[in-house]
């Protein structure tokens, strides 16, 4: 398994560092994004480029937009046009589609004269462009809409769940999120209601994606959680709810953070100002305006000096401390780290 690389800045540029803190690409980037299956994409002559794990630069072309790579596969746009290209930078489908989604079980959505349908890898067309919009596949099973209602094709392109709904979102583990009239609600591989459509829909909200099994719910401006059947496991009872990691979930009451685990059972008291979710068995919490680290057993791992904190990432975390940006281990201890003093931006790297 590829060892995770971090991203710093030197002098206005980014680079990135390993979990050791040695600068394994030089900062020589205006703007640069967190590794994701296998690259980032950083900014190079005004476009933005991926970037291998090497520092290799993706330049056999040059695009106005590229997308993340999903199976081996990146989505691109050429002026207004998009196609498909390969982990070496090569053009693998001639850009020549008004919109693409990413490939998922080796097909992707694309459109043509407003109208979507799918490819596979050879650029195939292997369900006709005969929808109004489409969505990913998940087993089997891709969102898509017909007069004005979602539905789900499988890959032969027939409808097999009934386009009924005002919205349809992929398949999750057998459930998959529908909305009508504002409320969503869950569905089975087969079209059965598990859950029907209830919860307030919350603009750029993960409405019923699942963590760990569980997923927020939001009713009457309370929060809580459902499991993939439809069971609501926490009653709509906090002021906030993140979603779960690690096995808990951060909770808020009264404008004190504290966390539930999967049963909805209380585990850590409300107490703290601010807080984060749980990686690396540590999560961030804020105590008289410092920022340190909590285990799961609710006592400090990491004392609390620092201006910032965030999450765990792999072996280590960003923090600011005395107006210098760090990273630092899960023993509190500073791996690498840059000195703002002559620097105009305050800002961290996330």
């Amino acid at each position: 398994m590829q060892s995770p690389l971090f991203k710093i800045r030197e002098n206005g540029k980014y680079g990135f560092i390993n979990a050791e803190g040695r600068v394994v690409i030089e900062p020589q980037y205006l703007e640069a994004e967190d590794f994701y299956n296998g690259f980032s994409r950083v900014r190079f002559n005004d476009k933005l480029v991926p970037l291998d794990s090497q520092g290799r630069l993706l330049l056999k072309h040059l695009f106005n937009y590229v997308g993340y790579f999903e199976e081996e596969v990146a989505r691109v746009q050429l002026v207004s046009r998009w196609g498909y290209i390969d982990r070496r930078g090569s053009l693998l489908i001639e850009t020549q589609f008004e919109e693409a989604g990413d490939f998922s079980e080796g097909l992707a959505a694309v459109a043509e004269n407003n109208r979507f349908g799918f490819i596979d890898k050879t650029g195939k067309v292997v369900i006709p462009f005969t929808f109004e919009n489409a969505g990913a596949f998940r087993n089997g099973l891709a969102p898509a809409s017909q007069d004005g209602k979602y539905g789900f094709i499988n890959t032969g392109g027939n409808f097999v769940i009934e386009p009924k709904y005002d919205l349809c979102f992929p398949f999750q583990n057998g459930v998959a999120t529908v909305i009508n009239k504002d409320k969503w609600g869950l569905i089975d591989q087969e079209g059965k209601i598990v859950l029907l459509p209830q919860f307030t829909v919350i603009e750029d909200y993960g409405n019923g994606d699942f963590y760990e099994g569980l997923a927020v719910i939001v009713h009457d401006e309370r929060y809580g959680f459902i499991n993939e059947k439809g069971d609501i496991v926490v009653a709509p009872s906090y002021d906030f709810a993140g979603d779960f990691s690690n096995g808990f979930a951060l909770v808020e009451q009264d404008g004190k953070f504290g966390y539930v685990d999967a049963e909805g059972s209380l585990k850590i008291p409300f107490k703290y100002e601010d807080a984060g979710v749980f990686s690396n068995d540590l999560a961030p919490i804020k105590i008289e305006n410092k920022w340190g680290y909590l285990r799961k057993d609710g006592e400090i791992e990491i004392a609390p000096i620092f201006d910032s904190a965030m999450p765990f990432q792999h072996e280590l975390a960003q923090v600011i401390l005395g107006g210098e940006i760090q990273y630092i281990n899960n023993k509190g201890e500073k791996i690498w780290g840059e000195h703002l003093a002559n620097s105009n931006s305050k800002s961290v790297l996330n």
